[in-house]
């Protein structure tokens, strides 16, 4: 006969059973998101004919919640209680409780230690997940369920950020003349990646359907993958979910664009069946196909060696739009939603020298502000 209790957040079943020789055994299951998600997996484990069930074969989600309440629940401060139950129940138990407890390899485990600090969280949030896993896996290796701590010796490594390379904004009206006496469509294309801080394939997955003219707002949600071979899809999604959003942009840009539009419009027209009709792309050729790849490349290579520039990736469009935003004082929870970042903390880590600049800035703004009331 099976039994249900919730657990945290969870629901936990235990059956009981009898082994080969008559012995009576217990056992449990937790991790459901539901009581009945957990009756119907009762009901199928009631259903086999259970024998003697190795250590290592033990539920996950199970054995960490009853590791919390028996070797830490009223023998550890309330507070740490507490902070082991959130990581259990808010990060290792949706993430790996439906496994058995000898199936957590090393790897597996630094995995999913490096995706919390992947989602944005910081090192210190990811120490306190690791820190009552560590001791959990310990204690199984004790209790003689597993041979080995996996947890042993994972790694909290936050990932570097690279130098951040960008162009100052004073030089975009330079650039971007010399992209305009290019060609007309590279020096929108280009004006539009530094005016939004899209991706390269984000701007040339546009569609005529993205552009809301009454709103002048573009709508991101696909991307052009120029790395795609000829049996993959060019058009194969943005890079999360969070990349789906919908940009505002300068009325003074969207005019510009509304004349290339028309243009494009009138090409379409003139070349008829020849014009490539797979898409509706928003920036291309005059067929109606995306520029490619080494014709962006090549302008923006000649823009900056124009200008005197060390050479710059594309993606450096982007960084200078973060950069020219936060100069401008816009919150930094709107620079992440207008660059599509996943997280908050993914924006302040890529920009935290901007950032400082501004706090600079602003200490000798204040700083100014008392000198002036000191002196009255």
């Amino acid at each position: 006969m099976a039994s249900f209790r919730k657990v945290g957040h969870f629901w936990q079943y235990r059956v009981r059973f009898k082994t080969d020789v008559g012995e009576w055994k217990e056992i449990s299951k937790c991790g459901f998101r539901t009581k009945k998600a957990a009756q119907e997996h009762a009901r199928q484990r009631e259903m086999l004919d259970f024998t003697e069930i190795d250590g290592s074969r033990m539920n996950l989600g199970t054995y960490l919640i009853e590791w919390l309440e028996m070797y830490i629940v009223d023998k550890k401060k309330l507070n740490t209680v507490k902070t082991y139950r959130h990581a259990l129940e808010k990060h290792i138990i949706p993430e790996l409780g439906m496994m058995q407890l000898g199936e957590i390899k090393p790897m597996r485990y630094q995995k999913f230690l490096d995706s919390i600090l992947e989602k944005g969280f910081s090192p210190e949030t990811a120490r306190r997940v690791h820190t009552p896993f560590r001791m959990a896996m310990e204690q199984a290796v004790i209790n003689g369920y597993l041979s080995k701590n996996p947890a042993a010796h994972a790694k909290i490594t936050q990932k570097t950020v690279k130098r951040l390379k960008f162009l100052q904004p004073e030089l975009i009206p330079e650039v971007l003349e010399f992209l305009y006496a290019r060609s007309f469509g590279l020096g929108i294309y280009f004006e539009g990646l530094f005016e939004s801080g899209m991706r390269k394939g984000e701007c040339s997955g546009l569609e005529f359907d993205d552009i809301n003219w009454a709103e002048n707002s573009i709508r991101i949600d696909d991307s052009y993958n120029y790395n795609a071979t000829n049996a993959e899809k060019k058009m194969d999604g943005v890079k999360t979910s969070a990349s789906v959003r919908t940009i505002v942009m300068r009325e003074e840009y969207m005019k510009k664009l509304k004349t290339y539009v028309k243009y494009r419009m009138e090409k379409r027209t003139l070349i008829g069946t020849l014009y490539n009709t797979d898409n509706n792309f928003v920036f291309g050729r005059d067929d109606g196909t995306p520029f490619p790849k080494s014709t962006l490349y090549n302008a923006y290579k000649s823009a900056m060696e124009h200008i005197d520039h060390e050479l710059l990736p594309i993606h450096s469009t982007r960084h200078t739009h973060a950069v020219m935003l936060l100069e401008a004082e816009v919150p930094m929870k709107e620079v992440q939603e207008r660059l599509g970042h996943g997280s908050i903390q993914i924006t302040s880590d890529i920009y935290s020298h901007v950032t400082r600049k501004m706090e600079n800035k602003s200490i000798q703004k204040f700083d100014e502000y008392m000198q002036r009331k000191s002196a009255k």
